[in-house]
C-alpha cells in the first residue's frame, strides 16, 4: 500500500510530527513550511539524519501546491480553521492542532468544509490520549462505572515565566489577545472524548486577575487568571472544566468521572497513575484500585515520542488509521463535530462572563439547521477577524492600553534565547 504524503505547516509545535511522520510506516513526509527559516533549517537537518527529501517552504501559498495527501496544521492556535477549511476543500485529509476554531462563524464553515470535502478531519487534542485518560476512555466505553453524572477536567500551566519564547514579543501574538475561557479543550476535550457526550450548555468565570504576574510579564494578560467552564451535557450530567495560568508547580493535569456505577480519576501528583472505583451488587460497596495504566500502542516510533507524557505520538497515529480505515483510527481519531464541540465552549462561556456569568446555550453543529445563527458570527478579541464584533480581552481592565514598547522587553529577551525571571 502506498505511503500517505503529508505535509505539515507551522515547524515549531509541528516538529513533533515531522518526528512521528519521518518514522512512521504508513506516512511519507514531504513539505514543510513555516515562516521563520531558522526552524526549516532544524527540519532540513532532521530530514537528512532519515535520508529523507523534504520540501520546505517559508510561504502557504508554495506550500498547498505541493503534491500531498495530508496536511498536519501546526501553525497560530486561533488560525487553525481558515487553514483547514482551504485545505479540505483542496482535497486534502487535515490534522488540526488545538484549537479548532476562533469564531463560532469558523466553526460552522469548518464543520460544512469538512461534510463537503469528504476527507478525514482530525482534532489532535493530545491530552486526550495521556495514559489515564485514554484508559478512562476505553474503560468507560466497555460500561465499567455505567453513565457519566458529573466530572472534572484541570490544566493548569503557568506559562508567565516563558513568554518571550512563545510570543516572540510581538503585542498581536494570539496568547496576548487570549482571553480567559478560549483555551478549553485541554481540560474539557478529554472528558468529552471520555463520555462521549455532547455539550448543551456553558457557564463561564473568571478568576482574578494576577497583578505581581501583570507586572512582570509587560502589562500582558497572559495567564494571569484561570478560567472555567460548567458544562451541561445531553444527558444532563455536569462537567466542571478549569484551566489557566493559576500558581502550581508542576502543573496540573487531572481528569475525574463519576458514573452511576462507579468512579475513574487520574492521580493529581502522578500523571502516570490513576485510581478506580466500580460498586458491587451491594449500594456503597465496592472495588477500589490503584494503578499505572499501560501504553496502548508499544512500538519503538511511540515510546520514543515523549511529548505530553507520550500523547503527541497518538494524534499523528491515530489520523494515519483513520485515512486508512482502520479501526483504531475510526474509534479514536477526534472527528469536526467532536472537535467544534470542545472549542466552542470556550468560546460561548466568554460571552457568559462578560453577560454576568449566564447560562449560554451549545448549538449541535451537527443540524443544518442550528448553524445559521452563527454563520455570520465572527465575534472574538482578534481585530482581524472580528470587525465591528470585536470583544474585550477581559473585563476587568482595558489591555488596548498597553504601549507597544511595553513589549521590546520581551522581544530582546526571545531575540537572546532568554526567559523571564
Amino acid at each position: 500500500m502506498p505511503k500517505i504524503k503529508v505535509g505539515v505547516f507551522g515547524a515549531a509545535r509541528g516538529m513533533t510530527m515531522v518526528h512521528v511522520l519521518a518514522k512512521h510506516p504508513d506516512a511519507q513526509l514531504v513539505a514543510v513550511c513555516d515562516k521563520y527559516k531558522p526552524l526549516l533549517d532544524k527540519v532540513d537537518q532532521k530530514a537528512q539524519e532519515h535520508g529523507l527529501q523534504v520540501s520546505l517552504y517559508e510561504d502557504f501559498e508554495d506550500f498547498i501546491n505541493h503534491g500531498m495527501d495530508a496536511v498536519v496544521l501546526a501553525n497560530y492556535a486561533n488560525e487553525h480553521a481558515p487553514y483547514a477549511a482551504r485545505l479540505l476543500q483542496s482535497g486534502r485529509h487535515v490534522l488540526s492542532e488545538v484549537l479548532p476554531c476562533e469564531t463560532m462563524a469558523q466553526a460552522v464553515r469548518l464543520v460544512e468544509a469538512a461534510e463537503a470535502s469528504g476527507r478525514v478531519y482530525a482534532y489532535a487534542e493530545n491530552y486526550c490520549y495521556m495514559r489515564g485518560p485514554f484508559e478512562m476512555w476505553r474503560r468507560y466505553a466497555s460500561g465499567d462505572i455505567g453513565e457519566v453524572q458529573y466530572a472534572e477536567g484541570e490544566y493548569i500551566h503557568d506559562c508567565s515565566s516563558i513568554l518571550p519564547g512563545i510570543t516572540y514579543g510581538e503585542r498581536g501574538h494570539w496568547r496576548n489577545r487570549m482571553y480567559s475561557t478560549y483555551y478549553c479543550t485541554h481540560s474539557l476535550g478529554p472528558l468529552l472524548a471520555i463520555t462521549g457526550r455532547r455539550p448543551v450548555q456553558v457557564v463561564g468565570f473568571e478568576t482574578n486577575m494576577n497583578a505581581a504576574c501583570l507586572a512582570r510579564t509587560a502589562d500582558s494578560v497572559l495567564c494571569s487568571c484561570g478560567g472555567i467552564e460548567m458544562v451541561t451535557l445531553d444527558n444532563g450530567a455536569v462537567v466542571k472544566s478549569v484551566h489557566g495560568g493559576l500558581k502550581r508547580e508542576p502543573g496540573s493535569i487531572n481528569y475525574q468521572v463519576y458514573g452511576t456505577r462507579g468512579m475513574l480519576e487520574t492521580n493529581r501528583w502522578d500523571g502516570n497513575s490513576m485510581s478506580a472505583y466500580i460498586e458491587g451488587e451491594r449500594l456503597c460497596r465496592g472495588e477500589l484500585t490503584h494503578y499505572a495504566p499501560e501504553a496502548y500502542v508499544t512500538g519503538d516510533l511511540a515510546r520514543q515520542t515523549g511529548g505530553h507524557g507520550g500523547s503527541d505520538y497518538y494524534t499523528t497515529h491515530f489520523f494515519l488509521e483513520k485515512i486508512l480505515g482502520r479501526p483504531d483510527g475510526e474509534a479514536y481519531s477526534i472527528d469536526v463535530y467532536q472537535a467544534v464541540d470542545m472549542g466552542v465552549c470556550g468560546i460561548l462561556a466568554y460571552r457568559s462572563i462578560l453577560n454576568g456569568n449566564i447560562p449560554i446555550p451549545v448549538p449541535n453543529l451537527r443540524n443544518k439547521s442550528e448553524r445559521d445563527l452563527y454563520r455570520n458570527d465572527h465575534a472574538c478579541t482578534n481585530p482581524a477577524v472580528a470587525g465591528n464584533q470585536l470583544l474585550p480581552v477581559t473585563p476587568q481592565f482595558d489591555t488596548a492600553r498597553t504601549p507597544d514598547e511595553a513589549f521590546e522587553p520581551i522581544r530582546r529577551l526571545w531575540l537572546e534565547g532568554k526567559n523571564l525571571e
